[in-house]
């Protein structure tokens, strides 16, 4: 996942077509070590491609996936489709957490029995 950061931020940074001594200068600046082999990987895989569209592709496959309840990333090419279904997703979680919240305030009144631990 670093080599893939670094590749983002040199291309992120007006550099096209990031090469291996940018991927390496990057991760080098905060002290990591730079496996060639994995760096080479990266940069195979995404040269020549736009970096705006593949992380728009990656958006679309994460929408895609199961999150247990968590409401969906949405792009801005996807925004008002995902917005428009992530809002009743987001709206039902927090009203669940509104109702876990007062079922634990009932809970711990019940808890101490009228006592503290250094009473």
């Amino acid at each position: 996942m670093r080599y893939v950061a670094a590749y983002l931020l040199s291309a992120l940074g007006g550099n096209n077509n990031p090469e291996a001594k940018d991927i390496k200068k990057i991760l080098e600046s905060v002290g990591i070590e730079a496996d060639d082999i994995r760096m080479e990987k990266v940069i195979n895989e995404l040269h020549g491609k736009n970096v705006d569209e593949v992380i728009a592709q990656g958006y679309g496959k994460l929408a895609s996936m199961p999150a247990g309840g968590a409401v969906a990333v949405a792009s801005s090419a996807t925004a008002g489709g995902a917005a428009a279904t992530a809002a009743p997703a987001a709206a039902a979680a927090a009203e669940e957490k509104k109702e876990e919240k007062k079922e634990s305030e009932e809970e711990g009144s019940d808890d101490d029995m009228g006592f503290g631990l250094f009473d």
